[in-house]
């Protein structure tokens, strides 16, 4: 890391480092406010993991688009809520500052035509906590946007999934979800000449002078360049889901492969940032989910299971399988670590979908069945015993196991894992018990794995996105957001829209500091 004034090759106020949620709020922001600002991405599309997103929706209590719906309800409802759920594992004061900072940001990007937001009812993934909200009215979402009325990003938008992993062509009528975010973004951004976004540009590494973050070195067509900012950098560039080595170092389960994030996020940012002296926390952390493996061998993050039921090696249920993801997925590694789970473990559903796992949002789309069963991920037999033995789990639990299962069908209720007992789990079913019987042969299985939305480790930060040292001082001109930072939740996931929202926040927090600061 130079720890010398180079010779600079450009000169920018603000360099941001990445271009999903996070990198393109950071630009905005800087542009909106009159700084000189640079974006860059590693990739040749802008939108990270963020682009990735169906909903593309923040976690934001009490924001303008919900109170104009008429919400009740309070911040420090919505605080007593987060708090309960993340525990003292961050630090108070941050979790706050996050709780209490997504309704002024709203506020600020609504005063803007290019930005527009519309509720998305998404409960809060711990219902039985104090201060959940169960009728999901924390959560909205970027209003979709006509690719005619941004038709220069059509092609430079990552995503959809399909697009990548199937061969897709992009759409051309809507951007939505976390495309729409992005697009919504990238317009806003252009309507300002002091903003610069630049494609296949990876940070290499940070310029540091006398303890100061003064610039960062970025490489553009295999030509490393060094390139000055004169308030700061913000690094807002994702995690490092798509490193296997990297993963392995800080101890993160699973594998690139099965990562929701792109594969150019290899935590350059990271490793930029401890160079630079930075402190880290939860770096074995990811957001989790459970993956229904394809062909391609990739698990790929999947939800809203309208029937079936998941169970282990011996043929038994062990989850709730309309649990949050995150949750599912948490509990999934934590019976990993018991040895009580095996990947990969199988939802077990009858023929009521002609054969097709009860699964409505793959995230990727469906390969044809035939693939599934040559590749020996789906099975169907007559009978549930034949059915157990081409998984080979024991047939005597599995009957037991399913018989167990349709009594509790009967009576509505889970005594074992309360399925249907939170809000969150009957959100895909009518606000009704998510319980369906298994009984209509003949019967199948599905191969899962362990997937997740990014990891969620990364630089120690203070209330303004600002990077801290060990010894808690501030490393000056240096801020990280999103999965760049380690996450103000901690080991939870409080609610749908909480990685997109942090990232957001505190990218735009760092900007208003860097302002503050000059």
């Amino acid at each position: 890391m130079p720890e010398s004034t180079p010779e600079w090759s450009e000169e920018y106020d603000v360099i941001v480092v990445g271009s999903g949620a996070g990198g393109v709020c950071g630009t905005y922001t800087a542009a909106r406010e009159g700084l000189s600002v640079l974006m860059v991405e590693a990739s040749d599309k802008f939108g990270g993991t963020t682009s990735y997103s169906g909903g593309g929706g923040v976690w934001y209590p009490c924001n303008p688009v919900v109170q104009r719906a008429g919400v009740d309800d309070t911040i420090e409802d919505a605080l007593t809520y987060y708090r309960a759920v993340v525990g003292d594992r961050t630090p108070a004061d941050l979790q706050e500052t996050y709780v209490r900072g997504g309704a002024p940001l709203l506020a600020y990007l609504e005063t803007d035509e290019h930005l527009k937001f519309q509720t998305l009812p998404w409960p809060d993934y711990f219902g039985k906590a104090p201060g959940a909200r169960l009728d999901g009215m924390r959560h909205v979402m970027p209003s979709p946007l006509r690719v005619s009325k941004a038709p220069e990003f059509k092609d430079l938008v990552r995503g959809p999934l399909d697009v990548d992993r199937h061969g897709t062509d992009t759409p051309d009528d809507y951007f939505i979800g976390g495309r729409a975010l992005i697009a919504r973004f990238l317009t806003a951004i252009a309507q300002y000449p002091n903003a610069t976004t630049r494609l296949r540009s990876p940070l290499v590494d940070l310029v540091v002078d006398r303890g100061v973050v003064v610039g960062a070195i970025v490489e553009t067509d295999g030509r490393r360049t060094a390139i000055r900012a004169r308030l700061g950098v913000v690094l807002a560039s994702g995690g490092f889901e798509g490193n296997d080595a990297m993963r392995g170092e800080f101890g993160v389960p699973g594998a690139a492969r099965d990562t929701m994030g792109p594969p150019t996020n290899q935590g350059l940012a990271h490793r930029a940032g401890i160079a630079a002296g930075a402190d880290t926390d939860l770096m074995d952390q990811a957001w989790w989910s459970p993956g229904l493996t394809h062909p391609d061998g990739r698990s790929a993050f999947a939800l809203w299971f309208t029937g079936g039921i998941f169970v282990n090696q011996d043929g038994e249920r062990f989850v709730n399988e309309s649990a949050a993801y995150d949750r599912l997925g948490r509990e999934v590694l934590a019976q990993i670590d018991e040895g009580t789970v095996t990947l990969p473990f199988w939802m077990i559903y009858d023929d009521a979908d002609d054969g097709v796992p009860p699964v409505k949002a793959p995230n990727v789309s469906f390969f044809p069945t035939q693939d599934y069963h040559d590749a020996g991920l789906w099975h169907t037999a007559d009978t549930l015993e034949e059915l157990a033995a081409k998984i080979g789990v024991p047939a005597e639990k599995l009957t037991a196991t399913v018989a167990r299962y349709n009594e509790h069908v009967a009576t509505g209720v889970d005594p074992d894992f309360d399925r249907g007992g939170e809000a969150y789990d009957r959100a895909f079913s009518g606000g009704q018990s998510p319980m369906v019987a298994v009984e209509r042969g003949p019967f199948h299985a599905a191969a899962f794995g362990l997937s997740d939305l990014g990891t969620k480790g990364g630089l120690r930060t203070g209330n303004a996105g600002n990077v801290l040292r060990a010894d808690g001082t501030t490393i000056t001109g240096l801020y990280a957001a999103g999965n760049t930072m380690a996450a103000p939740s901690g080991t939870v996931y409080p609610g749908g829209g909480n990685p997109i929202g942090t990232s957001m926040l505190f990218a735009h927090l760092a900007v208003r500091d860097l302002l503050a600061q000059d």
